[in-house]
Order: structure tokens, then sequence, then C-alpha cells
């Protein structure tokens, strides 16, 4: 099983989009790049929130979720911008490496699947696709892909990838260093922060969550009144 693709999206790739959640992406990416990835996810978050249609927060959400390890978290991220047409295969090839690490081995084939339709010549993607439907046939068999040797495999693999996401982070970082380093420095002055504790993090994280609760429930109460209503008129 090949590495995850953590590449965090630059604002300055896709100007089409709402700008509302530059701000807080900006913020988020500089706390990714230093390790601080509870605290990305809190910006991530509040970019989400600012813009529900943000390929930036959503995508670079997903990364933050992926490096605590919280892979279902990771998958529901990127499962909002899946089906945008303008992703790259690298959306799909992350969603694939999530349902792994969860053992969805259905939802596994079928991102790498469209990854590789995306990129063909992306030979980890068809690697991954080879592993995840070899994987899903043992378990429809009753195997379950869970033997020791597989276990074992998976151990050398996490140790590898942990290896890989360094360099290609460093990588990533490098080649978009001097695009975007005037920004940063003017960035950086206006978006100074003290680093919060662990539980200050807990505290907005729930916040912020109890907010997209919010807005989903106002959001589902408005469809089930507009409902309602055409329900009336059509009975009439």
């Amino acid at each position: 099983m090949k590495r995850y693709l953590l590449i965090l999206l630059m604002l300055c790739s896709l100007p089409a989009f709402a700008q509302a959640d530059r701000h807080d992406v900006r913020a988020g990416n500089r706390k990714f790049r230093g390790g601080r990835f509870q605290e990305a996810e809190i910006d991530y978050r509040k970019a989400a929130l600012k813009d529900s249609t943000s390929l930036h927060a959503q995508y670079n959400l997903a990364s933050a979720l992926y490096r605590q390890e919280n892979w279902q978290g990771a998958s529901e991220a990127l499962a909002k911008v899946k089906d945008r047409p303008d992703l790259t295969a690298a959306v799909h090839y992350n969603a694939g490496d999530a349902a792994l690490q969860q053992k969805d081995y259905r939802a596994a084939v079928d991102a790498f699947r469209q990854a590789l339709l995306l990129d063909p010549a992306d030979l980890d993607a068809k690697e991954n696709y080879i592993y995840a439907k070899k994987m899903l046939e043992n378990q429809q068999n009753g195997g379950g892909g869970d033997n020791q040797q597989d276990q074992n495999q998976d151990q050398q693999n996490q140790e590898q990838n942990k290896d890989q996401d360094q360099n290609q982070d460093q990588q990533n970082q490098d080649q978009n260093q001097d695009q975007n380093q005037q920004e940063q420095q003017n960035q950086d002055q206006q978006d100074q922060q003290p680093q919060i504790s662990p539980q200050q993090a807990q505290q907005m994280l729930r916040a912020i969550q109890a907010k997209e609760q919010e807005t989903q429930d106002k959001v589902n109460r408005e469809k089930a009144a507009l409902l309602k209503s055409r329900q009336k008129e059509k009975n009439w």
C-alpha cells in the first residue's frame, strides 16, 4: 500500500472559488506545516463554516484529520468534494487510502478506479487498486483480509509511508516556496497568534461542530417546510 498524498491546496490554484475562507485556510496551512494538526483542523472547519463549498477547506481538513488518524473523518471530508468535476486524481487517491485504513475495501476499489480514470499513468494508484481489489475478494470469500502476513505488511508500509509522507510534504513546500514567500510573509505578520492549548483546541472544536450541526438542522427544517408547502399546494 503506497503513501497518502498529503498535498495542501494552494489558494492561488483555483481563483474561481469563493474567497471567504482564505484567511482561515492560510492559517490552517501554516499550522499544518508546523505539525499542529488539531489546530489546523479548527481553522479548516472555520473556513468550511464560512463557505460550505470551499474545496480548499474540505480537502485540507481531510489531510489534517488523516494525520490525526481520524480515518472516518477524513473520508467524510473528502466525500463532500469527490463529485466535483474540477477535482484532481489526488482527491480520489486519498479517499481510497482513507478507506483502506478503515478496511472498507469496496470504497477503496471505487476510489482508486476513479483516480486511475483521471490519471492512468499513476502507478501508485494502480498498485493500490490491485491491492484493494484483492483484499475485497478475500473479504467476500470469508478470509477477511486480516491475517498475520497482512498485518506485518501493513506495519512495514506504515513505516515506509511515514518517511515518504515527510519527503512529499517537504517537496511540496519547496515547490511552492518561491511562489508564496511574499504572500506568506505579509500574512504571517497579520495572523500571528499564540499557540493554543489542547484543552482550548477541544473547546473550539466542540463549538464549531455544534455550529455545523445547528446549520444542518436549520437546512433540514427549511427543506421540510418547503416540502410540506409543496404537498399542500398539490393536494389543493
